[in-house]
């Protein structure tokens, strides 16, 4: 740990970047929503998802502040009982009368006149704080099975179950793939790995046929035409609004897909509206600004004071864009569609608040990385395997 005197300044390039990211947010929330609003009086104003977006961007903007300036080793305190909390919330989902439903899944709470929060949100950032902490503590028994990988593979599996039965398949693949990438990163052993993934690739593809509806999104994506009006619309709506937009787009707010052909324009499906309107230029600058995201991040990673310090920036940053990628590849027809949202840009008070608050802890680990006198011996980065080339 570095005394506070001694911390940096933050990496502004990474705040920098979100910053981007929200701007262009909020921009393409209020284009896709605007029909919706305008034409639903439930909503009552025609910027009705764009002040919404404005707040939980400012709530979650002081939450980064607040974070930033937090030493990230006082994390290391509460995440057992801060993932207890979200074990105790993703089981709330389902049971309690708390449980609120939309879009044919249960995935939210609503508690009094607060806004309806999603707990598997939550349970993203808690389980790479969890596990950046779970994971350092143990470096010397990583790679064995019974002290690493079957503990690994049960708390896993016990969230990502907690969370298909929502049902919500996209978030369960986030967070899987998250947590992989830091137990691959922490030093697990690679046979045990590629044995976990297979396990894991088989309980995919069981989820996938339980249920009819999952079944035909494969279909549907291996060949939407099939089914046009039905399972294949989303993906042919979002294709369509791709192509329209061409290499510049057809201007901003020029959108015609967001006239109820395009569902949930404003959320899973706003990349869409963005190629739409900003054309292949626009789809490629959030690409880049996705890929500076995750140089920023995993530079910070690779230069942490500590192990539990580089595992929580490399953390967060798989999750952000793992998530990002997915979202992406769902609405290119790249893999199969799941709803999720595209991090910092989607409109979803859940989402937004929690990917700030977890790049205030990236900022914060970027703010203690020491020059090479200062490293502590026993917690050198030479004694993390996987985060230096060999």
């Amino acid at each position: 740990m570095i005394e506070r005197t001694a911390w940096r300044r933050p990496d502004f390039a990474l705040l920098a970047t979100v910053a981007i990211l929200l701007v262009v947010g909020l921009d393409m929330v209020y284009s896709a929503s605007y029909v919706l609003a305008h034409n639903d009086p439930t909503y009552g104003s025609d910027t009705y998802f764009l002040v919404r977006q404005a707040i939980w961007a400012f709530v979650g903007g002081l939450f980064l502040l607040a974070f930033q300036a937090v030493d990230y080793h006082v994390w290391r305190k509460i995440t057992v009982p801060m993932m207890a909390v979200v074990l105790i919330l993703l089981v709330a989902v389902l049971v309690s009368r708390l449980g609120h439903s939309a879009y044919g899944a249960q995935r939210w709470l609503r508690i009094g006149p607060l806004p309806p929060i999603e707990p598997s949100e939550f349970g993203k950032f808690a389980l790479v704080l969890y596990y950046a902490d779970w994971l350092s503590r143990r470096r010397d028994q990583i790679s064995r099975f019974t002290t690493g990988t079957l503990p690994f593979g049960i708390t896993v599996t016990l969230v990502c179950a907690l969370v298909v039965v929502q049902p919500d398949l996209g978030s369960a693949f986030v967070i899987a793939a998250t947590a992989v990438c830091l137990f691959f990163i922490a030093g697990a052993d690679l046979g045990h790995l590629l044995l976990g993934l297979m396990a894991g690739a088989g309980a995919l593809i069981l989820i996938i046929l339980s249920a009819s509806y999952r079944f035909q999104r494969i279909t549907a994506f291996l060949d939407p035409t099939k089914d046009p009006l039905g399972i294949g619309w989303n993906t042919l709506q979002a294709e369509i609004a791709l192509g329209s937009g061409g290499i510049f787009g057809l201007g901003l707010g020029a959108s015609r897909q967001k006239f109820y052909y395009l569902p949930n324009a404003q959320t899973d499906a706003i990349f869409a509206v963005i190629g739409e309107e900003l054309g292949l230029i626009g789809t490629l600058a959030i690409i880049l600004l996705f890929g500076f995201l995750a140089l920023r991040g995993y530079r910070i990673a690779l230069s942490a004071s500590d192990t539990y310090g580089a595992l929580l920036a490399a953390g967060v940053t798989s999750w952000l864009v793992v998530q990002a990628l997915i979202n992406i590849a769902v609405v290119t027809a790249t893999i199969p569609f799941t709803g999720i949202p595209l991090p910092f840009v989607s409109f979803g008070g859940s989402s937004l608040i929690v990917s700030l608050m977890a790049i205030g802890v990236l900022l914060n680990v970027s703010r203690q990385i020491p020059g090479t006198e200062r490293r502590a011996p026993d917690e050198a980065v030479r004694t993390r395997p996987r985060l230096v080339a060999r």
